[in-house]
């Protein structure tokens, strides 16, 4: 994943595009291919991190962590740690985070449409 500089024209133009637009907000919170991934399969209930990493096994570490921790800081997932030895921690979607099961499920149709048009 990569940073943008505060400093950089991209940056600007991808802040002013988010504040101006609420689709491009929505969609750099959940775009990229993991993002969503992970909320198609926490949309079945909670996980456990090593559950999560079965169901994308071409993620690295870091990544899921990283998207995780992006998830969560949205408002889309939360994570609960139970107090227990070792502790067991979980990931779930929010009330919000639900709130994206008919357009998941929408683009799933559309992406279905476009590999129908593929050559």
């Amino acid at each position: 994943m990569t940073k943008i500089k505060e400093s950089s024209s991209n940056f600007a133009n991808r802040q002013m595009l988010a504040n101006e637009c609420p689709e491009v907000f929505a969609a750099h919170i959940i775009g990229g291919q993991w993002s969503l991934a992970i909320c198609c399969y926490l949309i079945n209930g909670s996980l456990r991190y090593n559950e999560i990493k079965k169901c994308l096994p071409n993620i690295t570490e870091r990544m899921l962590t990283l998207q995780l921790r992006k998830l969560e800081k949205s408002g889309v997932v939360k994570r609960t740690i139970y107090p227990e030895v070792p502790p067991r921690v979980t990931y779930e979607l929010t009330p919000i985070g639900h709130e994206l099961s008919p357009i998941i499920s929408e683009l799933g149709k559309w992406g279905e449409k476009l590999k129908g048009l593929s050559p």
